[in-house]
């Protein structure tokens, strides 16, 4: 497959083959090494085994366990579906004070406690920042079965906000939240939220715009990036552009709560006149406190448009969940049947629902097409390679995670900071798409980095995190056979097989340490089980399952989901 080759050629230091240029993907052949999925939105009646459970958990959770696996192949696919779209109601516990220093000490808030609702203290911006990066890669890793983190990243993405850019922890803080609350709730509801979110008002000048001094930032990035797209379906004009920004004037911010309202006084009045794209819509402009409604007049104009909209979204969702390339099969099987459902009453569970348990979802095609974020990378690795993270003190839980959050950032992916307002180009830039994720640089540091948490990877002082990976391997049916444990191995780890010729280099030169008898390690695993407290017979099997496991954690197939 074209993907495996590209990471292939990265790990051999080659130069990666150049991407597909997207005309090539519409009405025209595909080329033979990437045969897209069929089928539509019908739901699924096929094979429901443990590759289908693996794609749907790879594309639905940050990281799966075999105990996730074990539990939802009881299931069927829809009640599976159905379990994994069913998120908790109630929100994570906020994140607290875990940065103290003996020789640096928030003075208004204590260790251990949250300054979510505490004063402000701008000498700690970034120290709260911190907490609030590794509170979150907490909430990734923590063992879940249900898809709010990987929703809440997609509209983190969406409408993109740099933390950096917007300062205040605690604005950064409530923003997500809002995110985590709304990601399976009514698309329309949260578009508004957005427009008014404090966090937004900062990053896209919002708060700024005023009738003597429109600023067309938020308007822009509102119809562009957030609700119709750039595509040949979105018609607006740069008049469009300049008459929202007309009718967003007013929202500003209280600094002492830290809320948005609205202020009349730097509001335009006048009428705002749109484009013929917009059916030459009036939007009439209203003095005092009604001028507020008029955000609510540009909405459902943009709203009424509603094939844009709803196809935009859709393909959004698609390219996050399934692959990057639509042609013109998918655009009219998938893309607009969910469409049309969708612009009905804009609601984001149903929709998600409705692809999760497509024919075209489980398609062999899509399976192992999507090249992981570093996200996906770590909390994958975390959960499937047992490395248990610290829960006190808060210290040691705060530096732990944000270790890892770091681990991300320095191989593509700094949450919490995008690039820019169009989110990581990963999935938006043409025609590479996942393919940024890995260059000459992040891809050798996501296996150093693995490697290192594999065999022990120091976060504070001493402090290490490390894998319990004799546990792992007891963890599969006949861990002493080496061939089993091997494919076990592989078939937790990747989403495809690798070759025989693979299979049996890995096992001699790992676990038969170069010998051609698979009783080796047979005799090798029975002798620890049988003497668990003798250092050496531990050492000598724990030295086969480190090379083995590193061996794995350097194929192309481990960048692949």
């Amino acid at each position: 497959m074209q993907r495996r080759a590209f990471i292939s050629n990265l790990i051999a230091d080659k130069e990666p083959p150049k991407a597909l240029p997207a005309e090539q993907f519409q009405n025209k052949a595909l080329p033979t090494d990437l045969q897209l999925g069929q089928g539509g939105i019908a739901n699924y009646t096929g094979t429901w085994g443990e590759a289908q459970v693996k794609h749907l958990l790879r594309r639905t959770l940050f990281g799966f366990t075999k105990a996730d696996v074990d539990f939802f192949k009881t299931m069927s696919m829809s009640d599976a579906v159905d379990y994994i779209m069913n998120i908790p109601t109630t929100q994570p516990n906020p994140p607290v004070n875990g940065y103290n220093t003996s020789t640096d000490i928030d003075p208004d808030i204590s260790a251990g406690q949250t300054w979510v609702n505490g004063p402000d203290n701008i000498n700690y911006h970034g120290q709260r920042r911190n907490s609030l990066y590794a509170w979150n890669m907490e909430q990734i890793l923590a063992p879940q079965r249900h898809i709010r983190e990987k929703m809440t990243f997609f509209f983190h993405n969406h409408f993109a906000t740099e933390a950096e850019t917007v300062g205040w922890p605690i604005v950064v803080y409530n923003h997500h939240k809002m995110l985590r609350e709304n990601c399976l709730g009514n698309f329309k509801d949260l578009v508004k939220t957005v427009t008014l979110d404090v966090a937004m008002l900062i990053y896209l000048n919002g708060y700024l715009n005023t009738k003597t001094a429109p600023d067309e930032n938020y308007a822009r990035e509102l119809m562009e990036l957030f609700t119709l797209g750039k595509s040949s379906e979105s018609q607006y004009t740069e008049d469009d552009v300049k008459a929202a920004a007309r009718v967003l004037t007013g929202w500003r911010i209280n600094v002492n709560n830290y809320t948005s309202f609205f202020s009349d006084v730097v509001h335009d009045t006048g009428n705002k006149t749109f484009s013929a794209f917009f059916n030459n819509t009036v939007i009439s402009g209203k003095t005092g406190s009604a001028g507020a409604t008029e955000t609510d007049d540009l909405l459902n104009m943009i709203f009424a448009k509603d094939d844009v909209v709803a196809r935009y979204i859709v393909r959004k969702l698609y390219k996050y969940f399934v692959y990057y390339v639509i042609d013109s099969n998918i655009e009219n099987n998938v893309i607009i049947p969910l469409a049309n459902d969708f612009k009905q009453n804009w609601e984001i569970k149903p929709l998600v629902t409705a692809l999760l348990k497509s024919e075209h979802f489980y398609d062999s095609n899509n399976m192992g097409c999507y090249i992981k974020n570093s996200l996906d990378v770590f909390s994958t690795f975390v959960k499937q390679f047992k490395v248990t993270m610290p829960t006190s003190p808060v210290e040691d839980v705060f530096s732990a995670y944000l270790t890892l959050h770091y681990g991300a950032a320095v191989t593509g992916l700094n949450w919490g900071n995008p690039p820019n307002v169009s989110g990581w180009p990963a999935y938006y830039q043409t025609p590479q798409f996942y393919q940024l994720w890995l260059n000459s640089d992040t891809l050798p540091k996501r296996i150093m980095y693995t490697v290192l948490l594999m065999v022990g990877f120091q976060y504070k002082g001493t402090n290490t995190l490390v894998s319990d990976i004799i546990e792992v391997a007891k963890q599969f049916s006949d861990p002493s056979n080496p061939n089993t444990l091997i494919q076990e191995s592989i078939d937790l780890m990747y989403a495809m097989d690798i070759s025989s010729a693979k299979k049996q280099s890995l096992k001699q030169s790992t676990l038969l340490f170069g010998q051609t008898s698979d009783h080796y390690w047979t005799d090798a695993w029975n002798d620890y089980l049988a003497n668990p407290n003798d250092a050496s017979k531990k050492n000598l099997v724990l030295t086969g399952l480190l090379y083995m496991y590193k061996y794995l954690l350097d194929l192309a197939e481990n960048q692949l989901a």
